[in-house]
């Protein structure tokens, strides 16, 4: 689903990245490069997160987020900082933050934690240690996945393929995203390990004559969705 998105981030370079992979997504992202700028827009307008920058000119992220949660404004924030030590990290989580991602970063794990905070903020009252895809769902706790009441039990690569999958159900995911997010980057793409792991995912998920979730998207990835 499209997010709404206050982006306050002073190095135009990085918001530049930020802004343009958001809205090949899809997504909606305002941007602003001050502290004093970004605390105004995030009062006084609606957004499903905010990504903040903790050194800001104007006033500082950790003073901005400080302000927010004052105003009993509860709109799920991550904090970006090049400042990436336990302590720096515990000070962010402790004035408010949701998460925290420290630079350099990953786009793809940007993604993943915004969606990850977002989600957490659903008023559906579900379980927030708990994905489900139509029949399909993934503790995050036990490791384990169910199907219409079928326990499947989950190999760590499995496991790791599926929580992305679902987290990105009904969107395609290519190979160099599954790369990015499961393997390190030592590892190299050509080799078809990836699709050993995905054909390994499907024979357990697909069990029992249960209609396929995982579609092969020829040259470009793979799709899951709700059977």
């Amino acid at each position: 689903m499209p997010l709404k998105l206050l982006l306050i981030e002073d190095d135009e370079k990085t918001a530049e990245y930020i802004m343009r992979g958001l809205r090949e997504l899809g997504h909606t992202c305002n941007h602003l490069g001050n502290g004093l700028d970004g605390l105004s827009a995030a009062l006084t307008e609606a957004h499903d997160a905010i990504i903040l920058d903790r050194n800001l000119p104007g006033l500082d992220g950790l003073a901005v987020l400080t302000a927010l949660r004052a105003q009993n404004n509860r709109t799920p924030v991550l904090l970006l900082s090049a400042l990436g030590q336990v302590d720096d990290r515990v000070a962010g989580l402790k004035a408010g933050g949701d998460d925290y991602l420290a630079k350099p970063f990953s786009f793809q794990e940007l993604i993943a934690r915004l969606e990850a905070i977002t989600r957490r903020t659903d008023s559906d009252g579900g379980d927030k240690a708990r994905l489900q895809v139509g029949t399909l769902t993934l503790d995050l706790l036990s490791r384990t996945a169910n199907r219409s009441g079928r326990a499947i039990e989950l190999g760590n690569k499995e496991f790791q393929l599926l929580d992305y999958l679902m987290r990105h159900a009904g969107q395609v995911v290519t190979r160099t995203m599954l790369t990015e997010a499961i393997w390190d980057y030592n590892f190299n793409p050509g080799t078809n390990v990836i699709d050993v792991h995905i054909s390994r995912l499907r024979g357990k998920i697909d069990a029992d004559g249960d209609p396929a979730m995982i579609t092969t998207i020829r040259g470009a990835g793979y799709r899951l969705d709700a059977a």
